[in-house]
C-alpha cells in the first residue's frame, strides 16, 4: 500500500435525518359525517451507520468526504398511512476503527467484526398521528406530534490495525525484511531508519493451510511515548495486536537492555500492553556461530525466543511454530 494512501485518522461532520411529522387528518367519507381522526405517524429520520468491512485497510475513502447526511423521514398521512423512514447512510470502515466524539474525544464504540453495524448518529423519531390522542372526552383531536429533529456533530474515526502478531523493534531491526520473507507483503526495505512510515500487514501461511496476520509497525525509538520519532502516531496500532514479536538484531550492543527500552516505551504509552503475549526473535543470526549464540543466550529475557535470519531463512520455521503455539494457547485460554 502506498504511503500517501494509508489514512488512519479522519474528522467528519455527520447529520442524521429528522423525523417526519404525524398527521392530524380527520376521516371524511360520504355517509360518514363523523369519521374521527385517522392521521398516520411520521417516518423515522435516517441513521448514520458504521459498518465493518474486512476488505478495507485504510480510511482513505473518507479523507475528502467531510460531510455525511442522512435523509429526513416523510410525514404521516390520512387513512392511517405512516410516512416512509428516511434512508440510512451506511459508511463502510476497516476492522479496528474506533469512533470518538469530535469535541470530547470520548470513545463511542469500535468496529471489530466484518459486517458489524453500529449507529453513529441516530435519526429523529417520527411524530405520532392524531389517532393516538383520541379519548372519550376528545374524540376528534386536531393536533399531532411533530417529528424529532435529527442530531449533528463532529466525529473522529481512528484506525487501529488489527493483527494476530505485531512486530516491535527499533528502526532497521529487520521487521520489514522478515514480513517480506514470511508473507507476500512487499514493504519498502532500505538500510536507513524509518523506512517504514505506515503499518504493513501480511498473511503468514502455516502448516495444514493455517495462517495468521502479522503487522509491521513503524520503528519505535526511546521517548516514542512522548511523540518522539513517529511516536504516538503508530504506538496505537500495537494495541490491536494479539501478540507482540520483539525483533532485535544480533549485532545489538545489549539485547536485554534494548528489549527493556522497547518494553518501557510500551508501558509508558499503555500499561495494558504488558498483558499481551511476548516473543523475542534475534534477527541477523546468520552472522553468529554457536559460541556467540551461547553467549547471547545467557542474557536473554525470560520469554520465548529464537534466533532467525531473514536472508538465509534460518529459524523461520521455528519462529512460525513458536508464534502458532502461543496463539493457540491464547485461544484455549479464551474459550
Amino acid at each position: 500500500m502506498a504511503e500517501p494512501n494509508f489514512v488512519d485518522y479522519v474528522k467528519i461532520f455527520c447529520r442524521s435525518g429528522k423525523g417526519g411529522a404525524g398527521s392530524s387528518h380527520l376521516r371524511r367519507e360520504k355517509y360518514v359525517p363523523k369519521g374521527g381522526p385517522d392521521g398516520g405517524d411520521g417516518g423515522r429520520g435516517g441513521h448514520v451507520i458504521l459498518k465493518g468491512n474486512n476488505q478495507l485497510w485504510t480510511l482513505l475513502h473518507l479523507k475528502f468526504r467531510k460531510h455525511i447526511m442522512a435523509e429526513n423521514g416523510s410525514n404521516g398521512a390520512g387513512a392511517l398511512k405512516t410516512g416512509a423512514d428516511g434512508k440510512d447512510v451506511v459508511v463502510e470502515v476497516p476492522l479496528g476503527t474506533v469512533a470518538r466524539n469530535g469535541k470530547t474525544e470520548k470513545v463511542l464504540f469500535e468496529i471489530v467484526d466484518h459486517d458489524d453495524e453500529k449507529i453513529l448518529v441516530k435519526g429523529g423519531r417520527g411524530g405520532l398521528g392524531n389517532t393516538h390522542f383520541k379519548s372519550p372526552t376528545n374524540q376528534t383531536p386536531k393536533y399531532a406530534q411533530p417529528g424529532e429533529p435529527g442530531s449533528e456533530d463532529r466525529y473522529i474515526l481512528e484506525l487501529k490495525v488489527l493483527a494476530d502478531v505485531g512486530l516491535v523493534g527499533f528502526p532497521n531491526a529487520g521487521k520489514s525484511t522478515l514480513l517480506s520473507v514470511v508473507s507476500s507483503a512487499k514493504p519498502r526495505i532500505a538500510n536507513y531508519p524509518f523506512t517504514t512510515l505506515v503499518p504493513n500487514l501480511g498473511i503468514v501461511s502455516y502448516r495444514d493451510y493455517k495462517s495468521f496476520i502479522m503487522a509491521d509497525i513503524p520503528g519505535i525509538i526511546e521517548g516514542a511515548h512522548e511523540g518522539k520519532g513517529l511516536g504516538l502516531r503508530f504506538l496505537k496500532h500495537i494495541e490491536r495486536n494479539s501478540m507482540l514479536l520483539f525483533l532485535i538484531p544480533s549485532d545489538s550492543a545489549d539485547i536485554y537492555k534494548e528489549y527493556n527500552i522497547l518494553l518501557g516505551e510500551l508501558e509508558k504509552y499503555n500499561p495494558e500492553l504488558l498483558d499481551k503475549k511476548r516473543i523475542l526473535a534475534i534477527s541477523k543470526s546468520d552472522f553468529l556461530d554457536e559460541e556467540l549464540k551461547n553467549e547471547i543466550k545467557k542474557d536473554l529475557p525470560a520469554i520465548p525466543w529464537c534466533f532467525i535470519s531473514s536472508v538465509t531463512s534460518e529459524g523461520i520455521t521455528d519462529l512460525k511454530d513458536l508464534i502458532w503455539n502461543e496463539l493457540s494457547q491464547r485461544v484455549i485460554l479464551a474459550s
